[in-house]
Protein backbone atom coordinates (compact mmCIF):
# COMPACT_ATOMS: atom_id res chain seq x y z
CA UNK A 1 0.00 0.00 0.00
CA UNK A 2 1.53 3.22 -1.18
CA UNK A 3 1.24 6.17 1.31
CA UNK A 4 0.23 9.88 0.79
CA UNK A 5 3.12 12.33 0.11
CA UNK A 6 4.03 13.13 3.72
CA UNK A 7 5.06 16.85 4.78
CA UNK A 8 7.31 17.33 8.19
CA UNK A 9 6.76 20.98 9.00
CA UNK A 10 10.21 21.64 11.13
CA UNK A 11 8.65 24.15 13.67
CA UNK A 12 9.61 26.70 16.31
CA UNK A 13 10.83 30.29 17.30
CA UNK A 14 13.67 31.82 15.19
CA UNK A 15 17.21 30.30 16.35
CA UNK A 16 15.57 27.01 17.52
CA UNK A 17 17.49 25.08 14.73
CA UNK A 18 14.90 24.59 11.96
CA UNK A 19 17.59 24.52 9.35
CA UNK A 20 19.79 22.41 10.58
CA UNK A 21 17.55 20.23 11.17
CA UNK A 22 15.39 20.12 8.42
CA UNK A 23 18.26 20.16 6.55
CA UNK A 24 19.68 16.59 8.28
CA UNK A 25 16.09 15.24 7.72
CA UNK A 26 15.84 15.92 4.08
CA UNK A 27 19.31 14.38 3.13
CA UNK A 28 18.58 11.51 5.15
CA UNK A 29 15.36 10.75 3.96
CA UNK A 30 15.81 12.22 0.27
CA UNK A 31 13.08 14.65 0.39
CA UNK A 32 12.20 18.17 -1.11
CA UNK A 33 13.25 21.04 1.25
CA UNK A 34 12.01 23.97 1.23
CA UNK A 35 12.75 27.06 3.75
CA UNK A 36 9.77 29.10 4.87
CA UNK A 37 12.30 32.38 4.93
CA UNK A 38 12.24 31.97 0.96
CA UNK A 39 8.07 32.58 0.78
CA UNK A 40 8.18 36.16 2.31
CA UNK A 41 7.60 38.85 0.37
CA UNK A 42 10.21 41.77 0.60
CA UNK A 43 7.70 43.44 2.64
CA UNK A 44 7.92 41.02 5.19
CA UNK A 45 11.78 40.71 5.31
CA UNK A 46 12.31 44.45 5.34
CA UNK A 47 10.03 44.61 8.63
CA UNK A 48 11.55 41.94 10.60
CA UNK A 49 15.41 43.32 9.53
CA UNK A 50 14.05 46.57 11.00
CA UNK A 51 12.80 44.49 14.47
CA UNK A 52 9.32 45.08 13.73
CA UNK A 53 7.41 41.97 14.34
CA UNK A 54 5.59 40.42 12.07
CA UNK A 55 1.68 40.33 12.74
CA UNK A 56 -1.20 38.14 11.29
CA UNK A 57 -2.01 40.34 8.23
CA UNK A 58 1.27 39.35 7.08
CA UNK A 59 1.57 36.22 7.78
CA UNK A 60 -1.52 34.76 5.99
CA UNK A 61 -0.49 35.03 2.23
CA UNK A 62 3.13 34.07 3.16
CA UNK A 63 1.08 31.24 4.81
CA UNK A 64 -0.71 30.43 1.95
CA UNK A 65 2.52 30.34 -0.37
CA UNK A 66 3.75 28.11 1.61
CA UNK A 67 1.05 25.40 1.45
CA UNK A 68 0.53 26.01 -2.20
CA UNK A 69 4.65 24.82 -2.32
CA UNK A 70 3.24 21.78 -0.36
CA UNK A 71 0.42 20.71 -2.42
CA UNK A 72 2.33 21.53 -5.57
CA UNK A 73 4.49 19.05 -4.24
CA UNK A 74 2.13 16.58 -3.05
CA UNK A 75 0.34 16.15 -6.62
CA UNK A 76 3.70 15.24 -7.92
CA UNK A 77 4.37 12.49 -5.49
CA UNK A 78 6.47 14.02 -3.72
CA UNK A 79 7.17 14.59 -0.14
CA UNK A 80 8.98 17.49 1.57
CA UNK A 81 11.08 18.47 4.61
CA UNK A 82 10.05 22.24 5.40
CA UNK A 83 11.18 24.93 8.16
CA UNK A 84 8.36 27.78 9.23
CA UNK A 85 7.76 29.09 12.60
CA UNK A 86 4.16 28.03 12.34
CA UNK A 87 3.71 29.97 15.88
CA UNK A 88 0.27 30.01 16.22
CA UNK A 89 -2.38 26.76 16.03
CA UNK A 90 -4.17 28.62 13.43
CA UNK A 91 -1.12 28.72 10.82
CA UNK A 92 -0.57 25.04 11.26
CA UNK A 93 -4.36 24.30 10.32
CA UNK A 94 -3.65 26.55 7.29
CA UNK A 95 -0.81 24.28 6.50
CA UNK A 96 -2.32 21.44 7.55
CA UNK A 97 -4.94 21.98 4.61
CA UNK A 98 -2.45 21.17 2.20
CA UNK A 99 -2.71 17.73 0.42
CA UNK A 100 -1.17 14.78 1.66
CA UNK A 101 -0.01 14.24 5.44
CA UNK A 102 1.24 17.12 7.19
CA UNK A 103 3.14 16.76 10.52
CA UNK A 104 4.70 19.30 12.75
CA UNK A 105 8.42 18.67 14.36
CA UNK A 106 8.51 21.37 17.09
CA UNK A 107 11.97 22.24 18.26
CA UNK A 108 11.12 23.32 22.05
CA UNK A 109 13.74 24.95 24.48
CA UNK A 110 14.81 27.66 26.59
CA UNK A 111 14.85 31.29 25.69
CA UNK A 112 18.30 31.50 26.85
CA UNK A 113 19.73 28.27 24.60
CA UNK A 114 17.76 30.04 21.47
CA UNK A 115 19.07 33.50 22.45
CA UNK A 116 22.45 32.64 22.75
CA UNK A 117 21.82 30.70 19.09
CA UNK A 118 20.73 33.66 17.88
CA UNK A 119 23.68 35.81 18.99
CA UNK A 120 25.72 33.36 17.45
CA UNK A 121 24.67 33.31 13.84
CA UNK A 122 25.36 35.57 10.94
CA UNK A 123 23.54 36.66 8.36
CA UNK A 124 20.39 36.11 9.17
CA UNK A 125 17.50 38.87 8.59
CA UNK A 126 15.76 38.08 12.10
CA UNK A 127 17.44 40.15 15.13
CA UNK A 128 17.63 38.58 18.25
CA UNK A 129 15.16 41.78 19.24
CA UNK A 130 12.50 39.73 17.94
CA UNK A 131 12.90 36.70 20.14
CA UNK A 132 10.79 38.02 23.00
CA UNK A 133 7.68 38.73 20.30
CA UNK A 134 8.32 35.16 18.92
CA UNK A 135 7.53 33.37 22.76
CA UNK A 136 4.83 35.58 22.79
CA UNK A 137 3.33 34.28 19.74
CA UNK A 138 4.01 30.64 20.04
CA UNK A 139 1.15 28.33 20.95
CA UNK A 140 2.50 24.82 21.90
CA UNK A 141 1.37 21.70 19.73
CA UNK A 142 -1.95 20.77 21.42
CA UNK A 143 -3.22 17.86 22.05
CA UNK A 144 -4.91 16.94 18.98
CA UNK A 145 -1.59 17.84 17.30
CA UNK A 146 0.11 15.43 18.95
CA UNK A 147 -2.33 12.44 18.97
CA UNK A 148 -1.83 12.71 15.06
CA UNK A 149 1.44 12.09 14.90
CA UNK A 150 3.34 15.79 15.75
CA UNK A 151 6.25 15.85 18.03
CA UNK A 152 7.89 18.23 19.99
CA UNK A 153 11.69 17.82 20.64
CA UNK A 154 14.22 19.36 23.24
CA UNK A 155 16.71 21.95 21.02
CA UNK A 156 19.18 20.90 23.79
CA UNK A 157 20.04 17.06 22.27
CA UNK A 158 22.47 17.26 19.63
CA UNK A 159 20.98 17.12 16.05
CA UNK A 160 21.70 13.41 15.11
CA UNK A 161 19.60 12.45 18.18
CA UNK A 162 16.27 14.95 17.19
CA UNK A 163 17.27 13.61 13.51
CA UNK A 164 17.12 10.20 14.60
CA UNK A 165 13.68 10.90 17.29
CA UNK A 166 12.19 12.22 14.12
CA UNK A 167 12.65 9.31 11.70
CA UNK A 168 11.87 6.53 13.87
CA UNK A 169 8.69 8.39 15.77
CA UNK A 170 7.00 8.77 12.38
CA UNK A 171 7.89 5.55 10.90
CA UNK A 172 8.74 7.77 7.54
CA UNK A 173 11.10 6.06 4.97
CA UNK A 174 13.37 7.51 2.47
CA UNK A 175 12.24 7.88 -1.23
CA UNK A 176 13.43 5.37 -3.18
CA UNK A 177 16.80 6.20 -5.16
CA UNK A 178 16.36 7.40 -9.06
Amino acid sequence: MQHPPTHLVVMGVAGSGKSTIAAALSQQLGWACAEADEFHPQSNISKMSRGIPLQDGDRWPWLQEIQGWMTAKAAAGKSTVLTCSALKQSYRQLLSEADGRVLFIHLDGGADLISQRMQGREGHFMPPTLLPSQLATLEPLTDGELAAGSLRLDISLPPEKIVAAVIAALKVQAEPAR
